[in-house]
């Protein structure tokens, strides 16, 4: 199985999270959002290790086992309908993450993140390196 990994998800795996690390052994591949991407680029902006951070990404997207997942019509309609699907339970979360949300609806991969809203997202599973078993 691959995983799309949260901005959460890629900043525990350069930290060396064992849980993450682990994770991503596991899998088949990883996915990552240019939404993700787009939040990470913004930190590494914001932070005073920017050219260090750009360089270790980089590298991690070259790796053959990584994918970078473009924003298509299908990514635009299942954001929609997320997003409407929140609005109408008084659910609501925050907006990348329904793009990210709308990503892994997409491609078939669960979200790795440490934000458990992604709960409240019908029809993506959610795996939570934080999470204790059986929470």
């Amino acid at each position: 199985m691959s995983l799309l990994l949260d901005t959460n998800a890629y900043v525990a795996f350069r930290q060396g999270n064992k849980r993450v690390l682990d994770l991503i052994s596991a899998s088949d591949g990883v996915q990552m959002s240019t939404i993700v991407l787009g939040e990470l680029i913004y930190g590494f902006r914001n932070g005073s290790r920017y050219e260090t951070n750009v360089e270790s990404l980089r590298s991690f997207l070259a790796e053959p086992e990584v994918t970078v997942l473009p924003v298509s019509l299908t990514t635009a309609d299942n954001y929609g309908s997320i997003s409407a699907g929140l609005k109408a339970r008084g659910s609501p979360i925050p907006t990348n993450d329904i793009w990210i949300a709308a990503h892994a609806m997409e491609f078939g991969a669960p979200v790795v993140s440490f934000d458990g809203h992604f709960r409240s997202v019908d029809g993506i599973e959610l795996i939570d390196p934080g999470a204790r078993p059986g929470d």
